[in-house]
């Protein structure tokens, strides 16, 4: 390491991860009070419209909830897409039994195979419905 290497200072990431910035950045902060089961009641609410609690009531008082929003996956489409994962396991199991019985030379029952691949894109073809991820 030379002497020009040493005291160049290391690039540091960008604290808002390399994102571009809102053009509309939100300067003013306002705090309401409420009860503890209001609270909840609002907080339940924001999560079945799929916004956290700052975007949904940015959306109930202006009617948007801002351009940088994040609208949050619903839990239902989150374990959608955990099984959308685990049939696409399955299907890979299944091409790698068909590889094994390849290399082995014996033929595996093409009918259960057939039924097994069927199966699994019936599965994916739901999923994927469900998602709304048209395929």
């Amino acid at each position: 390491m030379d002497a020009a290497t040493a005291t160049k200072p290391r690039k540091r990431r960008a604290p808002w991860g390399g994102r571009k910035r809102a053009a509309d950045t939100k300067e003013k902060f306002i705090a309401v009070r409420c009860t503890l089961d209001d609270h909840v009641i609002i907080g339940e609410t924001a999560a079945q419209a799929g916004l956290s609690i700052g975007a949904f009531l940015r959306t109930l008082a202006l009617g948007t909830a801002g351009a940088r929003a994040v609208k949050r996956p619903r839990i239902e489409r989150e374990q959608l897409a955990k099984l959308l994962g685990e049939i696409g396991k399955l299907g890979s199991n299944v091409n790698q039994i068909a590889r094994w019985a390849n290399t082995d030379k014996r033929s595996p029952d093409d009918r259960v195979l057939a039924l097994m691949r069927e199966d699994i894109a019936a599965m994916r073809a739901e999923v994927m419905k469900a998602l709304d991820r048209g395929d």
